[in-house]
């Protein structure tokens, strides 16, 4: 990986050592690191790693309800679902736009993905079975995204908390959307409201998976607090989330599948069973139930889009060469 790496004219004869006090006071003042500021090698990394996932995430979410964009049970359903599709493109090209400010070439992020090196969130390797999936995707899915999200809009890497803010008004349309799809499937037949509680049921427990492991053994999120690139924890995301999502699906009529789960008086919260954790990283490594069928989408659609890329990089070249022919003719 190939990282420029930036420093201020004032900044070269001090020690690494100041300059990671100095840094450390910035971010401590609630101020945004911005592309061309002196920033430790470390920081840079992480937030490469963190940016490129988010946008290969975004990239590979599309896939799943593409799926049912053919399959959807109204015109009205139709277009909101490819409305919602491409808003997912467009977040993944904030993102690694992002990213590129870092000193990335983009190139390098999508080869990541395609070669399997590059992680994504592990959600989208489930399938959608059901038109209900679609419901319990945008409630779940995006509002446990949102919970994520919402924080990154704070971030202090200046770039990434700017494209946060647009990604997550239009997440927030898109939580709207599945749980009105899930509230129209809860209120009709006996059989459309059991397509709902199966969609919760799959659905609930890699919602939860999204936050990550737990805090003691999340092995980034401390340093990440630090740099006030996360502001909360995995753990705290996690209990908020279902704290907001329990009284919607009672409000729906539906189950939490968690035999465990309960109000908690003391810390006006929900207690929850254990997370299956092997679960997760068994996904994660690439042996869930959709990995090998999500990258070879995402390798084919690549390569189908060969022909746009090197359209686009041809006209480009040849407007570059026109304006500066014009240039010299002037």
């Amino acid at each position: 990986m190939q990282i420029k790496f930036v420093k201020y004219p004032r900044f070269i004869a001090m020690g690494e050592v100041q300059l990671e006090k100095r840094f450390q006071d910035y971010l401590d003042g609630e101020n945004k690191i911005e592309p061309k500021d002196w920033m430790p090698d470390a920081y840079r990394k992480t937030l490469i790693r963190q940016i490129s996932q988010h946008a290969h995430s975004e990239v590979v979410g599309m896939l799943p309800e593409a799926n049912w964009i053919s399959r959807a049970p109204s015109l009205r359903r139709k277009v909101a679902l490819l409305a919602k599709v491409q808003d997912e493109a467009g977040h993944g090209l904030y993102l690694y736009s992002a990213a590129e400010t870092l000193g990335i070439d983009r190139s390098e992020l999508v080869d990541d993905l395609l070669s399997g090196k590059a992680k994504y969130s592990s959600i989208f390797n489930y399938p959608t079975v059901s038109w209900a999936d679609m419901g319990a995707i945008g409630w779940l899915v995006d509002g446990a995204a949102i919970a994520n999200q919402v924080m990154l809009c704070r971030t202090s890497y200046g770039p990434y908390a700017r494209a946060m803010v647009r990604i997550c008004k239009e997440e927030s349309f898109h939580q709207r959307q599945g749980y009105e799809i899930m509230l129209s499937l809860a209120n009709g037949t006996a059989e459309q409201k059991q397509m709902a509680q199966d969609a919760l049921n799959r659905w609930w427990w890699p919602s939860l998976m999204m936050f990550g492991p737990t805090d003691d053994l999340s092995p980034n999120s401390a340093q990440s607090m630090k740099w006030k690139i996360k502001r909360k924890s995995n753990d705290e995301l996690r209990q908020e989330f279902i704290d907001k999502t329990v009284p919607q699906a009672e409000f729906l009529g539906l189950t939490v599948p968690d035999k465990d789960l309960k109000w908690n008086e003391e810390k006006q919260g929900y207690d929850y069973g254990e997370i299956d954790w092997e679960e997760f990283y068994n996904v994660v490594k690439g042996n869930g139930p959709c990995n090998k069928q999500r990258l070879a989408d995402r390798v084919k659609a690549h390569e189908a889009g060969a022909w746009v890329r090197e359209a686009a990089n041809a006209y480009a070249a040849k407007e570059a060469k026109r304006k500066a022919d014009k240039g010299q003719a002037a």
